[in-house]
């Protein structure tokens, strides 16, 4: 069967919509934009404003320094990530398991995600990078790098968790009992079955997640490792200037907007998906 006959003035008529609002929208960005600048630029503290925060010498002269600070937050991102994902899926799975004997195992994996759940990331970031070090132990390490990585695992692995049951519980019930039908174990189900349709559910939200944690590495700057965020603390604080924060934000920027647009292309794709099946 071939494809269905387009009228080609229907099709020209779609185009030419398209075009034209194209258009609105990008003279209606121009114009946003420069009714924005032209009245920041018009502040009385403007001046001021641009010498503090950009300041192009200044801008230069910290950039490299923060630069070279900025990888200590993407090497936290890229060990804390693997971490939370493994940690909130044994998480997950233990809390949606059914078996009596388990049950402990239940328990405290609902006391883990209300716990590490209801406290604020900083916090959790100062009680461990203060806390286990004040220990003294020869058998844990004092490093306050570590402490803050290991808090940003525990508080992130407690919110992926309750993502990752959302989507095994999505999974409808059918398709456990199909597998079973077919003489799967409740283990080979979970792997085989369920698993992949939740993984592929929760991509979207854990793709948020993650967003989020890249710039929540900011936060162990407050126990003392020397990141983008500490670096252009330290900067400012010899040149009196708040560009290094504008350098910091930059930065991060470059890193998020990418994986934001990623996700925000999954979201539409599963949108467009659910609506075709």
């Amino acid at each position: 069967m071939g494809l269905p006959h387009v009228d080609p003035e229907r099709r020209d008529l779609v185009r030419r919509k398209a075009r034209r609002d194209a258009l609105v929208a990008s003279v209606s960005l121009i114009a946003f934009v420069a009714v924005a600048v032209v009245l920041i630029a018009r502040s009385p503290g403007w001046p001021t404003v641009q010498d503090l925060f950009f300041n192009g010498e200044a801008f230069k002269k910290s950039f490299p320094a923060v630069l070279s600070a900025f990888w200590l937050n993407v090497r936290i991102f890229l060990v804390a990530e693997p971490c939370i994902l493994i940690l909130a899926l044994i998480v997950a799975l233990t809390r949606g398991s059914t078996a009596p004997i388990l049950f402990p195992l239940r328990a405290v994996a609902t006391l883990y995600t209300d716990i590490f759940r209801g406290i604020p990331t900083i916090l959790l970031v100062l009680l461990l990078g203060f806390g286990v070090p004040a220990l003294n132990s020869d058998f844990i390490t004092n490093e306050p790098l570590v402490w803050g990585t290991v808090a940003l695992i525990l508080s992130y692995g407690a919110y992926v968790s309750e993502v990752f049951r959302a989507g095994i519980e999505s999974v409808h019930p059918s398709q456990r009992a199909a597998a079973r039908s077919l003489g799967l174990s409740n283990t080979q189900t979970s792997r085989y079955v369920v698993l992949p349709q939740a993984i592929r559910r929760v991509i979207p939200p854990l793709l948020n997640d993650f967003i989020s944690l890249q710039k929540d590495t900011a936060l162990v700057s407050v126990i003392g490792p020397i990141e983008a965020l500490r670096q252009a603390q330290i900067d400012s604080s010899f040149t009196f200037n708040f560009t290094p924060y504008v350098v910091a934000a930059c930065l991060f920027i470059a890193l998020t907007v990418p994986m934001t647009r990623f996700a925000d292309y999954l979201n539409r794709r599963a949108a467009n998906q659910r609506g075709h099946s």
